[in-house]
């Protein structure tokens, strides 16, 4: 063997392996990803992990905080209503594109894994193009239009739902499930830290309401038309309102004076709040929904109008045809969604069903399960 290859085995023997995640934009395409890396951290220590998401999204404050380095791209969505102002995204698309191929080329990744999310196409479409190997993690029931064009250069897909057959081919295909955040297990023996932290009582059920970080208006909506029967029902509510309403809600209630009704823009104690949780309200999130899996919560899911390919129906779908979950359409939400729920909560047997048939659901060692198959891409 001469020198040069002699040295070249050397470098490839003692460099260390790398990683780069990409994806972003919302919590349940962030939260993943993060928990993706450190089960890689935990896995190979050794390992360089560098996130790839899009300027000015919620990654780029998330990912820093987590421990890992980011850079950003200038990519942004589609807007499918304002046709000329895609000239600006289609301008931006490929500026990110030259990007992500400048990073392949700098970082030079073992395996490219992709969440979702806007950075993803371009990332993945550059790694692909330099035969690096791809791994695609599919957080929903239905995929979505990115993942479904990265999918011919991928070499495994990764996702949390059965019959995914339709939208990628089979021999790429493993069901991991979605990862999620581990530490919400210990909420399941926090239910006296979270009754003090809450000031509520042990004797009375909890309803627990959630429309993410920024809120749902039609789940606000049902809930401050309904406030007064909650009252009258007993029931204890904590309300995520979301930081787009928190101020008007807190206007319109000056003057409740309840204690047993938790009024909040953001739930910095979420372990608590699932441990009081008799019934969770929210929207049908792929994240989210592996969190009532991993935790065996009742859900009432009220699936966002506003996700590409409706997907948020099928993913409450997915779980409403085994009996995990019950779903109210998002235009019916201000009539029916409170009476439901309290009288889902006057049904304590009705309840039990719905948390044994989501917890069969749960897949709670997602994030391992892919990073083992992010190493063996990379054959460590």
């Amino acid at each position: 063997m001469n020198s040069r290859k002699k040295s070249k085995q050397q470098n490839n023997e003692t460099r260390k392996p790398r990683f780069i995640i990409s994806g972003g934009g919302t919590g349940g395409h962030i939260f993943p990803a993060i928990s993706i890396a450190n089960a890689l951290r935990q896995k190979c220590p050794e390992a360089d992990i560098l996130f790839v998401g899009a300027e000015n999204r919620m990654e780029m404050e998330k990912v820093p905080a987590a421990g890992y380095p980011i850079i950003g791209l200038p990519v942004r969505g589609f807007d499918r209503q304002h046709l000329l102002s895609n000239v600006k995204t289609l301008f931006q698309l490929l500026r990110s594109m030259c990007k992500a191929h400048k990073l392949i080329r700098e970082f030079k990744p073992d395996v490219a894994v992709g969440v979702g999310g806007y950075a993803s196409g371009p990332l993945l479409r550059a790694a692909a193009a330099k035969k690096i190997p791809c791994l695609i993690q599919e957080q929903n029931s239905y995929a979505g239009i990115t993942n479904k064009l990265l999918a011919a250069g991928a070499a495994r897909i990764c996702v949390a739902y059965e019959g995914m057959e339709r939208f990628f081919p089979k021999e790429k295909i493993l069901l991991t499930g979605n990862p999620v955040r581990q530490d919400l297990l210990r909420s399941l023996n926090q239910k006296e830290a979270a009754l003090k932290h809450f000031g509520l009582k042990p004797d009375r059920p909890v309803l627990l309401v959630l429309g993410g970080s920024l809120g749902a208006r039609s789940i606000n909506r049902a809930v401050q038309q309904q406030l007064e029967s909650i009252e009258k029902s007993g029931v204890q509510l904590i309300w995520q309102t979301g930081k787009y309403y928190y101020e008007e809600i807190m206007a319109a209630n000056a003057e409740l004076n309840n204690k047993a009704i938790l009024i909040t823009d953001f739930i910095s104690r979420m372990d608590y709040a699932y441990a009081l949780a008799d019934l969770v309200v929210s929207r049908a999130g792929a994240g989210s929904i592996s969190e009532f899996a991993l935790l065996g919560k009742a859900v009432l899911l009220v699936p966002s109008p506003n996700v590409a390919e409706d997907h948020q129906t099928q993913n409450a779908l997915a779980l409403v045809r085994k009996g995990a979950a019950v779903m109210i359409s998002d235009e019916e939400a201000c009539e029916k969604l409170i009476p439901e729920a309290l009288a889902l909560l006057e049904q304590p047997g009705r309840l039990q069903e719905l948390r044994s048939a989501i917890k069969k659901m749960a897949l709670p060692h997602a994030a391992e399960h892919i990073a083992d198959e992010i190493m063996k891409l990379a054959k460590i």
